[in-house]
């Protein structure tokens, strides 16, 4: 029987222990919530990503305008055949036997340039080459060879990337900040909606408590004579009822707990309470200011300038592709060849090349000038769109900060009312236990205490949602009155 009761001791501390740590409470507050957001959630984390990547894009752009040094080689480079050569004795073809073994090494020295799409080079080569037939090796040197290379007439994808590349980087600067700042408005979704249903626990709690003591008094009151029947099954109705809204309560705010603990990024043994904010800024938000530093800042605005950009550049590609195309090489160098390495490079003879190829379509079906009205038209009918955009996007920001100005006072009012419902509710509930009311005007009372306090938290959740929509769309703090900034160095570690 001892250790019956010893062992039961045991499992009910080790019970407890675990109860303990599953739950863990950690109160946050709104502000404590948006910063873990910016490093713990999965959506911020993505935002990181994404502008890594577009860095390393640019930084691939960058490297195009860079000299490139490289060192290219071959061996083994074996043959055995039958070569046919041209004996001018016997003024006739032979064919030769040859078995050969070559070592090639090649370092090449390569600068684009981007005012003209063509690209320059120089080069040294160096090949050892081994004749088993012969017996014999000799070398073959190129000591230096400078290459040209330009198109003429031609689309220069060079001169096209210097424009739209540094603006890619510059868009995802900012879409970065503005992605940022869509994990602010979705922390504080998640934060009212938490919040909401930590109310309506309290709420539901507070009714049932309520409702089950007016329905014990209701049965003594009725006893007495003093209530009728239907007010008494008013009563239950009402308790049974406050019973189920408090269990759907607590499901619901174990659902929103549940949301807000995997966007922070916290583990299942956490357990969250949050603190309403007690205030919000005193700001009124000027519209013209608004729309300056959304033309400024917001990303969609370079994303127009970007659109068109890459429509002007699709026009050009079309323009060069139906016309005549040509292609100028240039190389001169020196060569030279000798069983010693040395004199291999005493006295190297010049060799020069050039070369023009021509592209002209004679009969291609109206082919080129099809895609040349295709881009034509695809420009200016981004043009027409680009132009829609900023419009609706002036009108869609002005009614946004029209709303935002609106909001402290819908703040204030909704906490008078929430002050009021309760007042009122508690005089009506004095009022009712003295039996000077009816219970329809009790619940009515109650109903209206519940809904006004729901509409206070609304209220304050409208507030930092419009808010951090003006930062995402002008990328600027206007409580601190500073732009948005970040470090992007730290974000590529």
């Amino acid at each position: 029987m001892k250790r019956l009761v010893l062992l039961s001791s045991i499992i009910l501390l080790l019970l407890s222990f675990q109860k303990s740590v599953a739950q863990e409470v950690r109160r946050l507050t709104l502000d404590e919530v948006i910063k873990l957001s910016e490093t713990q959630s999965p959506q911020a984390l993505m935002a990181k990503h994404r502008f890594k990547s577009s860095y390393w894009s640019y930084r691939t752009f960058v490297a195009q305008y860079r000299p490139s040094l490289t060192l290219t080689g071959s061996t083994p480079d074996y043959s055995t055949a039958f070569s046919r050569v041209w004996n001018s004795q016997a003024q006739e073809y032979q064919y030769v036997s040859t078995n050969i073994l070559q070592t090639i090494g090649s370092l090449s020295l390569a600068q684009n340039i981007g005012l003209t799409g063509g690209s320059i080079s120089l080069q040294s080569d160096l090949t050892l080459e081994n004749d088993f037939e012969k017996d014999a090796n000799r070398y073959i040197t190129a000591p230096l060879s400078i290459r040209f290379q330009q198109p003429l007439f031609r689309y220069n994808s060079l001169k096209w990337q210097k424009k739209t590349e540094p603006l890619k980087y510059e868009l995802a600067k900012k879409t970065f900040l503005s992605s940022i700042e869509q994990v602010h408005t979705t922390a504080v979704m998640n934060f009212f909606s938490l919040a909401l249903a930590q109310i309506n626990v309290q709420i539901a709690n507070m009714n049932y408590l309520n409702a089950d003591t007016l329905w014990r008094m209701a049965q003594g009151r009725y006893q007495l004579g003093t209530i009728a029947q239907d007010e008494l099954l008013q009563m239950q109705l009402s308790w049974l009822n406050s019973e189920t809204s408090r269990k759907e309560a607590e499901m619901n705010l174990r659902d929103r707990e549940i949301r807000l603990r995997s966007f922070l990024g916290f583990n299942d043994n956490l357990r969250i309470e949050l603190i309403l904010p007690s205030q919000v800024p005193d700001l009124q938000i000027n519209v013209k200011e608004v729309l300056d530093l959304a033309h400024a800042n917001n990303p969609d605005m370079l994303d127009s300038q970007l659109a068109l950009l890459q429509a002007q550049s699709s026009l050009a590609q079309a323009k060069a592709e139906k016309g005549l195309n040509a292609n100028l090489t240039a190389s001169f160098g020196l060569r030279d060849q000798d069983p010693i390495f040395n004199k291999a490079y005493s006295q190297s003879n010049q060799q020069q090349t050039v070369r023009l190829g021509i592209t002209l379509p004679i009969l291609d079906w109206g082919l080129g000038r099809g895609k040349y009205l295709m881009a034509k038209s695809s420009l200016e009918l981004t043009q027409v769109q680009e132009k829609q955009a900023m419009v609706d996007f002036d009108q869609n920001l002005t009614l946004d900060v029209e709303q935002f100005n609106l909001q402290k006072e819908q703040v204030m009012i909704a906490a008078k009312s929430d002050t009021v419902a309760q007042q009122m509710y508690e005089v009506t509930k004095q009022r009712f236990l003295i039996g000077k009311i009816a219970v329809l005007e009790l619940n009515n009372a109650d109903t209206k205490k519940d809904q006004n306090r729901r509409a206070y938290v609304q209220a304050l959740q409208n507030y930092w949602n419009y808010y951090y929509n003006m930062r995402s769309l002008a990328l600027y703090d206007f409580v601190n009155r500073k732009p948005l900034e970040t470090d992007y160095e730290l974000l590529l570690d």
